[in-house]
């Protein structure tokens, strides 16, 4: 007889619950799984269904073999490889799809549980939003249905009771994890995992041309979250820095090898700082944002010798840091010329008229600031317009934006001074990042969002260092100071290609509170959750304990665990509710045993009577039941030696001879 037939049958319900936890858990992949996976999972649990229904047979060695050999083949044809996250985890789903089809034994049964434990893990590689978390839970609930669907017992035959059984289990595993998130020493990953395949890197570029601002202008997808300690800036000082663009190939702009060396920048901070933690949203990039100019202590996050922040390695999750920005202080003021090279870089022919009239500026107006304020008052007095759907431009896209089309973005202003400026000697460069953010009055933090994207220039004089300016503000000063949407009211395109995004229905009243407060939760979520990392936890158990090591907190982790583990027994065990009569105290065991598999005692029915019913509902264990009630009137009624050991030993077989062979005696 093969193993298989020695191992108990699944039951119907735990079948209907695996089945319906394979689709819970399957949900949060759809986004990244390619569609014949879920084909296959369609065509598993057909199959399943007709094995029970005994329709079908299951799938020989060669099937199965010929099945996992077409899965892995799509996956390498559909991924270009089998290691890898993205790979992983789409072989992953499809070998919890195809284990469906070879479910013989509860054995069986149980490793597809825990294989779908292990893959509701794996969504939060992809998605840790708060939304996501709450989610997760429908999936678990439904594993542990089917989990104690497998011990056939009548509970386990009824759905409802069965998932009511699988919620109380999870709430009472809720203190202990809240123990362990709090206190478990919040370790770094043991190995890295790359950004998935199919996911695009998201937000700014090394790289920039006009065109690229305004396709992230279209989007509202969460860039990152900051919130002040005191007073905020005013909007049109949240200039956000996230890298600086130098190089110019006559098209688009990029980072110089500058960037790259890690020399620091010369300032030294003066007058009063801003404070403010920022959560940056996973990007793939490694650059940070923050306002000028920026120093923070957090570990792994360094400044760049053109004032930007970046972090040690590519975003891939959520990252919350603290920054102090000085607004006010001289960068960079006494550089050699050499080394202000690459901001004088333009190519070496195009553009012919923009050089020119930088010369014709440079002439007349020969110190920096005057030839900059010239540049600014011609942007504000001839007829600019500020557009997402500038007309297109030839070769010489620097001539044809100043002197024919006149219509453009931030990028197309912010590149043509940078280029007049170098063409008249004024060193200078294109700054990008983000400008403005909505702030959340329920949270006090500004969201700053895709759509906030923006470029100005930093131009560079003796003595001084580093100036700041924006020419867009000369355009379009409401862009600055009140933000797209308002500047882009005219032509009606803001967030034209997202309809249903809750942020074109501000004016709403309340659908924007209901957004609002849902930003909220989101950034708690990121803040106090995704945010509670090893620098983290130490503040709060300094805060609460004082000094803290390794050794108090294995301490606290332990006796904390073992005083909750403790109060869980008393509330499950109820020690103060135990009959002290040895021979009731086993009657009383009895009960319960037969009550959890739908025999409760009713009200005044006598053991004997009691044992009777209990005997025609569990016929295959009559004898055993009967006999225990005769042994407990003869020592409780008759005159029999009372001997409670041997009430204990019929109770032990009448328990291991029921479809639920429990582990511990019903107390």
């Amino acid at each position: 007889m093969s193993e298989a037939r020695i191992q108990p049958a699944i039951p119907r319900i735990s079948l209907t619950w695996l089945l319906v936890a394979q689709a819970l858990v399957i949900v949060p992949h759809l986004g990244h799984l390619p569609l014949w996976v879920i084909g296959l999972w369609l065509g598993c649990a057909g199959w399943r269904v007709q094995i029970f229904r005994m329709r079908v047979g299951y799938p020989t060695r060669l099937a199965k073999a010929g099945l996992m050999l077409a899965a892995a083949a799509g996956v390498f044809a559909s991924r270009g490889s089998l290691v890898g996250l993205d790979a992983g985890v789409v072989l992953l789903i499809a070998a919890f799809a195809l284990k469906l089809v070879e479910l013989r034994s509860q054995r069986d049964a149980l490793v597809l549980i825990l294989l779908g434990f292990f893959c509701v893990v794996t969504a939060y590689l992809f998605d840790d939003s708060l939304l996501a978390a709450a989610y997760s839970l429908l999936p678990v609930s439904a594993l542990l249905a089917a989990l104690i669907g497998l011990q056939q017992s009548r509970l386990a035959m009824r759905p409802w009771p069965t998932l009511r059984l699988a919620l109380g289990l999870l709430a009472q595993a809720l203190p202990l994890m809240l123990l362990l998130f709090v206190f478990f020493p919040r370790l770094g990953p043991l190995w890295a995992l790359p950004n998935p395949n199919n996911q695009a890197l998201s937000g700014l570029s090394d790289s920039m041309t006009p065109a690229d601002i305004a396709e992230l202008s279209k989007s509202d997808e969460l860039v990152f979250t900051a919130t002040f300690n005191g007073a905020p800036p005013a909007r049109t000082q949240l200039y956000w820095r996230a890298l600086t663009l130098e190089h110019f190939d006559g098209r688009r702009w990029s980072q110089a090898p500058l960037v790259s060396r890690q020399d620091a920048p010369q300032w030294l901070p003066s007058g009063k700082p801003w404070e403010y933690s920022v959560i940056a949203q996973a990007s793939g990039r490694n650059w940070l944002f923050a306002l000028d100019v920026a120093r923070s202590e957090e570990g792994g996050v360094q400044a760049r010798r053109d004032f930007s922040l970046q972090y040690q390695r590519p975003i891939d999750q959520p990252l919350r840091y603290q920054v102090r920005s000085w607004p006010d202080v001289l960068r960079d003021a006494n550089l050699p010329l050499s080394s202000l090279a690459d901001s004088l870089q333009l190519p070496a022919e195009g553009d012919p008229r923009s050089r020119a009239w930088a010369r014709e500026l440079q002439a007349r107006h020969p110190q920096p600031d005057a030839l900059v304020q010239a540049l600014l008052e011609h942007f504000n007095r001839e007829p600019y317009h500020y557009t997402l759907k500038p007309p297109p431009v030839g070769i010489n896209s620097i001539d044809e934006f100043l002197f024919r089309t006149r219509r453009g973005f931030c990028a197309h202003y912010a590149g043509a001074m940078t280029f007049v400026l170098r063409a008249a000697g004024i060193p200078a460069r294109v700054v990008a990042g983000y400008q403005g953010g909505e702030l959340n009055p329920r949270g006090n933090f500004f969201t700053v969002r895709q759509f906030d994207a923006h470029a100005w220039v930093e131009y560079w004089q003796a003595g001084q260092g580093w100036t700041s300016v924006d020419p867009t503000f000369a355009v379009a000063p409401e862009r600055i100071e009140q933000g797209l949407e308002q500047a882009l009211s005219g032509e009606q395109s803001f967030l034209a290609d997202s309809p249903l995004s809750p942020l074109r229905y501000r004016q709403v009243a309340w659908l924007n509170q209901l957004r609002l407060g849902w930003d909220d939760l989101n950034h708690g979520w990121q803040r106090w959750v995704l945010g509670y990392q090893g620098a983290q936890q130490l503040q709060l158990l300094q805060r609460w304990f004082g000094r803290m090591d390794g050794q108090l907190l294995g301490t606290a982790l332990v006796g904390g665990g073992g005083l909750l583990l403790g109060l869980l027994a008393l509330f499950l065990f109820k020690p103060w509710r135990r009959e002290r009569d040895p021979l009731l105290r086993q009657f009383r065991r009895f009960e319960r045993l037969l009550a959890r598999h739908g025999l409760p005692r009713q009200a005044a029915e006598g053991p004997r009577a009691y044992a009777e019913r209990a005997a025609r509902q569990l016929p295959t264990q009559a004898e055993a039941i009967r006999a225990f009630a005769q042994a407990f009137e003869a020592q409780q009624y008759g005159a029999a030696t009372l001997d409670s050991q041997d009430l204990v030993r019929r109770l032990r077989e009448l328990r291991r001879g029921l479809p639920w062979r429990l582990r511990l005696i019903a107390r």
